[in-house]
């Protein structure tokens, strides 16, 4: 079922147990900012603003934006890859290592 960002937002934050204070110092956009995205239709957010919101909620821009996007495999994956590429290279390194651990388990 398609939904506006403004639904999406709204759910997404509720979900991970957020209030508007809590997404805002996560996220660096102001309250009132994420207010008015959930609650007035006509809002459009700026780009770096929606790249941080959506780093916080775990999620796409694209999801976000798109009322038809679904958040299916293929969003899943692009906000875990976006999550590992932040990490330091050590870091990197043991996951990886997990990785090949476990994919050697039969």
């Amino acid at each position: 079922m398609p939904a506006t960002l403004r639904e999406k937002l709204k759910r997404l934050r509720t979900a991970k147990g957020y209030s508007l204070d809590e997404l805002a110092r996560l996220s660096g956009a102001s309250k009132s900012y994420l207010w008015e995205l959930e609650n007035r239709d006509e809002r459009k957010p700026s780009a770096e603003k929606l790249v941080e919101i959506a780093r916080v909620l775990d999620v796409t821009t694209d999801y976000l934006t798109d009322d038809k996007a679904e958040f299916d495999d293929a969003q899943v994956k692009e906000a875990f890859f976006r999550k590992f590429n932040r990490l330091d290279d050590d870091t990197k390194s043991k996951i990886m290592d997990m990785i090949d651990t476990w994919s050697k388990k039969k």
